[in-house]
C-alpha cells in the first residue's frame, strides 16, 4: 500500500468546539494533512467541521464508531460518504449484517457516482482496555483480547470493510492472518518521550509502522505540545525512517 509518511499520520482534533479546532488547524497547517474528528467535536460542530477541513484541502477520518441496527448504520455511512469524508468507522461488535449493509451502500454509491470510496474500518477492541477490563466488560470465557480482535477483524473483512482499528500489539497478528492489503489504523501511539495517558496498549510511531500499521492516530502528544507542528513533524520523520 503506497501511502506517504505525511498521510499516515492522523492528528486527533480532540477539542471541544469549532473555535479551538480552527486554532489547532492553523497551528498544524501545513505539517498535517489528515485529521480525526471524533464524537465530542462532531457533536459540537456537526458537518461544519468536516467541511472546514475539506475546504483547506485536507483529509478527514470521521471517528464516530457507528453501532446500531443495519439500516440505521447504512444510512449513517451513506451520510458520511456524501459529506466527503476520506475514512470512517463502525463497531465490528455490531455484527456481520450491520457492516455488510453499510459497506454495500457506500460501495454502490461510490461506483455509481464514480467517486473515490472512503476507507471503511471496523472497531475491534478499544485500546483503553486491558485483559482484566476486557473480561469484566464482555465476559467471553476463555477468549483473550487477541482472539477477539482477530475474530472481529475477519468478520469485518468478510463483510466488505477495508480494514480495522486495532491496538499496535495486534498489528503483526492481523497482517499475518488478513494480508498486506487489509488496512490497519492504530491508535494508542505515544512517542517515547510522552505520557501513555489512558492508553494501556501502546507503541511508538516507528515501532507501529515497522510492525505493519498503515495509519497512526495521535492526539495529545501533538495537540498538547508547546509546538504542535514541530511535534507532528517529529512523528512524520519517525514514520519516514521506519518505512525506508
Amino acid at each position: 500500500m503506497s501511502i506517504s509518511a505525511r498521510d499516515r499520520l492522523i492528528a486527533a482534533l480532540d477539542v471541544p468546539d469549532l473555535k479551538k479546532a480552527k486554532e489547532l488547524l492553523d497551528r498544524l497547517d501545513p505539517s498535517v494533512n489528515f485529521y480525526k474528528v471524533g464524537n465530542q467535536l462532531f457533536t459540537s460542530c456537526g458537518p461544519q467541521i468536516v467541511e472546514l477541513i475539506k475546504e483547506r484541502g485536507h483529509k478527514v477520518f470521521l471517528d464516530l464508531k457507528y453501532h446500531d441496527i443495519p439500516n440505521t448504520v447504512a444510512k449513517a455511512a451513506q451520510a458520511a460518504y456524501e459529506l466527503g469524508v476520506d475514512m470512517f468507522n463502525m463497531h465490528a461488535m455490531g455484527g456481520f449484517s450491520m457492516m455488510e449493509t453499510a459497506a454495500a451502500a457506500v460501495t454502490s454509491s461510490a461506483s455509481s457516482d464514480k467517486r473515490p470510496k472512503p476507507v471503511m474500518l471496523g472497531v475491534t477492541v478499544l485500546t483503553s482496555m486491558d485483559e482484566a477490563t476486557f473480561q469484566d466488560v464482555l465476559g467471553i470465557p476463555g477468549r483473550s483480547i487477541d482472539e477477539q480482535v482477530l475474530h472481529l477483524a475477519r468478520l469485518s473483512q468478510s463483510a466488505g470493510l477495508d480494514g480495522v482499528v486495532a491496538s499496535p500489539h495486534e498489528i503483526a497478528m492481523l497482517r499475518k492472518n488478513l494480508g498486506k492489503e487489509f488496512v490497519i489504523l492504530t491508535p494508542g501511539i505515544r512517542p517515547a518521550d510522552s505520557s501513555s495517558d489512558d492508553q494501556k496498549r501502546f507503541l511508538t510511531p516507528g515501532q507501529a509502522i515497522k510492525t505493519g500499521a498503515d495509519y497512526l492516530v495521535v492526539g495529545r502528544p501533538i495537540t498538547a505540545a508547546p509546538d504542535p507542528a514541530s511535534a507532528a513533524q517529529k512523528i512524520i520523520k519517525e514514520i519516514e525512517d521506519a518505512i525506508k
